[in-house]
């Protein structure tokens, strides 16, 4: 698979509705335990990005992908840069792609 399959099963779980848009979203998702992946765009600053490594505590997979904010938005349909992933089955998909990623 492409990179941009990354931004397939994203778009694809926002239409599932099995996305949480947004940092503050994200950020809620996190900390209700709904969330099993998150993405973080590569323009996002390193600052939000260790906020959403400490509201995951560890309990789910934070990855920066290769992509930028007005891609990601592109892809979902929405402004963000920052995502989480509340389904299993989407989480370990864009882990393995992540993993895989150049």
């Amino acid at each position: 698979m492409s990179k941009a399959s990354i931004l397939s099963y994203l778009g694809l779980a926002r239409k599932a509705g099995k996305l949480s848009v947004g940092f503050a979203a994200s950020k809620e998702a996190c900390l209700k335990r709904k969330a099993k992946f998150v993405c973080v765009a590569s323009d996002i600053s390193e600052k939000s990005e260790k906020e959403i490594r400490y509201f995951s505590g560890g309990k789910c997979q934070v990855e920066r992908i290769p992509y930028t904010i007005d891609e990601v938005t592109k892809s979902i349909g929405t402004k963000a840069g920052i995502v989480a992933v509340c389904d299993d089955g989407f989480a370990k998909v864009l882990s393995e792609l992540t993993q895989n990623a150049d």
